[in-house]
């Protein structure tokens, strides 16, 4: 049995459990800002048992699992780079995906050598998509220069951020491009086993992904000496049991590890120790799907894309309240007024009051900010972020203290509670938020603004700190909204 496996100290970590996912209804923020519009659904959601966050369908929000309808996907960047087979209807098949190049640039990387893959990889400008925005080539050349014979690559495909659907449809539409990208990471960093690590509230992904592994498998793109090059690797599924926290890299190592999935102080980080204390690459879905590409047409190619500092596309995915939700694949440094206004077409349901870019636990951007370039940096530098690139805008049916309290309710229900200013700061600010939503301005903010900046300062991961981002850019913006909340 693996540490920890089957004993009640983890399972009390997951909301949902092993059996299957059910009739549930989605309390993520994409849902939240729509609840307006079907007030039943949204009932469900809030007096369910176990929470779901996000289930992958915030074009449709509020959204259940019933939902059956899929999203438009386009392409608007001078090249297709993503979602080029999905914009057309897919690849789910592995006939389809060869029928049109798919491993191709497999097959190219592997007559050359890891490093001649690494270095396009450095040359494209390529930064993670998931998140971070950490630059792709030196993780990969991290974990290849790592002493050991050992070594892991692992898909992060917990999309768990609330708005974000990209590598839900990756996944279904076209796995075998996640599992070429999976594979030229492997390559590229001597590993020769690898791991998806898939959300349980997307079970169609994780079972076009089984059938996809077969099909590789048997036509000999996976396992021993994989096209006669030499080189061999093994790919495993894994789904996980509903944990937002499972998407922070080093939770989703603990949880693959059977262990109950705390978040890892850092230094060491995992491209020195990871998966079983070896060298482990971690990157999520949508940055995984780049690298055929790059492989394919060359860094230079690529890094002609974009915006110093942002090079390449990126997969937007926008919600229910746009006239036009769906995919789309921009340009990066496209403004995000061009997203707002043009591909989502504005709201259908009222005057636009902000926008969350990358997550809930992300800054908020102001209507008068719309002309932010989409970069990383620049979105940075306005307090708000790229993220995972779901796109939820709002309107004047979600208040500012509405809000905050059901972004740090969430942050409260998901937080792993390994470090104090996480695991007590999120639950004081959801306390004192639903006080001023029920009884109305409270008598003073008790200290408030101290707890989201030591949430932002001194919490472990990404998840404590995102809130205080957040928390700083509501803060920024929407000060006076803020200050009635309290006399």
């Amino acid at each position: 049995m693996t540490p920890g496996g089957g004993t009640s100290e983890l399972e009390s970590f997951y909301h949902l459990g092993h059996g299957p996912l059910g009739d549930r209804a989605c309390q993520g923020t994409a849902c939240f800002v729509a609840r307006h519009l079907q007030p039943e659904c949204w009932q469900q959601a809030v007096q369910a048992e176990a929470r779901v966050y996000c289930l992958g369908t915030c074009y449709a929000a509020p959204a259940t699992t019933r939902e059956r309808a899929r999203p438009t996907a386009q392409v608007r960047s001078p090249r297709a780079i993503v979602l080029e087979r999905i914009a057309s209807g897919g690849a789910r098949t592995l006939a389809d995906y060869t029928r049109q190049g798919g491993y191709g640039a497999l097959e190219q990387a592997l007559s050359s050598t890891p490093e001649s893959l690494i270095a396009q990889v450095e040359r494209s400008g390529l930064r993670g998509r998931g998140g971070a925005g950490f630059p792709t080539g030196r993780k990969l050349r991290a974990v290849a220069a790592a002493p050991g014979a050992e070594k892991y690559v692992v898909a992060n495909a917990d999309e768990g951020d609330a708005g974000a659907y990209i590598d839900r449809f990756l996944l279904e539409e076209d796995p075998h491009a996640v599992l070429e990208g999976l594979l030229l990471a492997a390559y590229a960093v001597g590993a020769h086993r690898g791991y998806l690590y898939v959300r349980k509230e997307y079970p169609l992904a994780a079972c076009v992904l089984h059938v996809a592994l077969h099909e590789a498998h048997r036509a000999g793109l996976l396992g021993h000496d994989i096209l006669g090059s030499g080189f061999s690797c093994e790919i495993s599924l894994e789904v996980g049991r509903g944990s937002y926290l499972c998407g922070e890299e080093t939770a989703l190592l603990n949880a693959l590890e059977g262990r109950r999935p705390f978040v890892r102080a850092r230094p060491p980080y995992p491209a020195q120790a990871g998966l079983h204390g070896r060298p482990t690459l971690v990157q999520n879905v949508e940055t995984l799907c780049n690298l055929p590409w790059i492989s394919r047409h060359g860094g230079e190619a690529y890094a002609a894309l974009g915006i110093p500092g942002s090079r390449g596309t990126k997969v937007l995915s926008l919600n229910s309240l746009f006239h036009g939700p769906g995919l789309y694949e921009v340009e990066l440094g496209v403004p995000v007024r061009t997203v707002v206004e043009e591909l989502g077409g504005g709201l259908r349901t009222g005057p636009l009051k902000g926008v969350l870019i990358g997550g809930p636990l992300a800054g908020v951007l102001p209507p008068r900010l719309l002309d932010t370039p989409l970069g990383f940096d620049e979105l940075k530098a306005v307090g708000a972020s790229v993220g995972h690139g779901g796109v939820v805008a709002f309107d004047a049916h979600t208040s500012i203290a509405a809000l905050v309290h059901h972004v740090f309710s969430f942050g409260a229900y998901e937080s792993c509670g390994k470090c104090t200013p996480c695991r007590l700061g999120a639950r004081h600010v959801e306390r004192l938020f639903a006080r001023v939503l029920e009884t109305g301005p409270a008598p003073h903010a008790d200290g408030w603004e101290d707890v989201v900046e030591a949430l932002r300062l001194t919490s472990l991961c990404g998840h404590g700190v995102g809130l205080g981002e957040f928390a700083a850019s509501v803060l920024r913006y929407y000060g006076e909204e803020v200050r009635a909340c309290f006399t």
